[in-house]
């Protein structure tokens, strides 16, 4: 997929949600289709590890976390804020690549997102039944749909034929094993990237990780996104509208940011009106990948009061 990677962005949400976006792809790294495995029941790992995260989805939502209700905002949303929010999430970094690993480091970054359409493609492990496949098929391309319509950019997902931005539903025992899948769907991809996916530990819940050109920098041509999947039917979705939003270049998260998935507080499950608002932002053709903080804020703040004031 990539020559030599320098870690970008990387946030941490939704209790234990990773975002990674890599520099440095190479030109010549074309995602590979793959082909679904036979069927193979879960090891006992991963049943506890199912266990565990039904059990943490039920004590969130006992604590009423998780809200499902975030296109009905409790919170007001000035432009101020709106524009703060953004540059926050998009226009900072919250962990850097340092030898070889991924580590908390907040900086600011410069803006990213795809200039190509977004074409998304599942990848389910052996351990995921075809009920559960056709489920987790259905919920990506109805956020897609979404997606397009919030960015103005294209997104879709394509079952089959080339693809670049992979979602990969694995359980315990798949993810341990995953190296040559990440090789085959990104050849060349780096070994942080490959250990980072491989040992992602039981408090990670999801990861995406975001790559861009050697040639064209801050602007993404693949993504992976790695959903757990042990995960219970709320927070399987979670993870989907989170990591795939990071995916887009929303890859920080902000505890200020409400009502938002990318906060680290779990108050709402899914994708909010004012998530939609920030990559609609994000995607607006008077940003430029690239930008730093300090270029961007004058266009963010205009573009955040039309927003707020419905002109545009």
């Amino acid at each position: 997929m990539k020559r030599a990677l320098t870690c970008l962005s990387l946030l941490v949400a939704l209790a234990g949600c990773q975002g990674f976006g890599v520099s440095g792809l190479a030109p010549s790294g074309v995602p590979a289709p793959v082909s679904r495995a036979a069927p193979s029941a879960p090891s006992a790992a991963s049943i506890d590890l199912s266990r565990y995260y039904e059990s943490v989805q039920s004590r969130m939502l006992a604590l009423g976390l998780m809200r499902q209700d975030g296109d009905r905002p409790d919170a007001s949303l000035t432009a101020g804020r709106l524009a703060t929010n953004f540059e926050n999430i998009a226009l900072f970094n919250e962990y850097s690549l340092r030898g070889g690993r991924f580590v908390a480091e907040r900086a600011p970054s410069r803006l990213r997102r795809w200039a190509e359409p977004v074409i998304l493609q599942p990848v389910f492990g052996a351990s995921v039944s075809e009920v559960q496949v056709a489920r987790d098929t259905a919920a990506l391309t109805q956020y897609a749909a979404r997606l397009a319509r919030v960015t103005r950019h294209p997104v879709q997902v394509a079952v089959s034929g080339p693809a670049n931005y992979h979602v990969l539903f694995l359980n315990a025992d798949e993810q341990r094993g995953a190296g040559p899948l990440l090789q085959q769907i990104l050849p060349g991809v780096g070994s942080a990237t490959i250990r980072s996916i491989t040992g992602m530990p039981r408090s990670t819940f999801c990861g995406v990780y975001a790559f861009d050109d050697a040639n064209r920098p801050n602007t993404y041509v693949a993504a992976i996104a790695v959903i757990k999947a042990e995960h219970p039917a709320l927070m399987r979705l979670s993870c989907i509208h989170e990591e795939i939003a990071q995916g887009l270049g929303l890859a920080n998260d902000s505890p200020a940011a409400r009502p938002s998935i990318f906060n680290d507080d779990d108050e709402f499950a899914l994708l909010t009106r004012h998530d939609e608002i920030l990559l609609s932002m994000l995607y607006d053709p008077r940003l430029r990948p690239g930008m730093t903080p300090e270029q961007a804020r004058p266009l963010v703040a205009q573009i955040a009061r039309e927003k707020v004031s419905g002109s545009s």
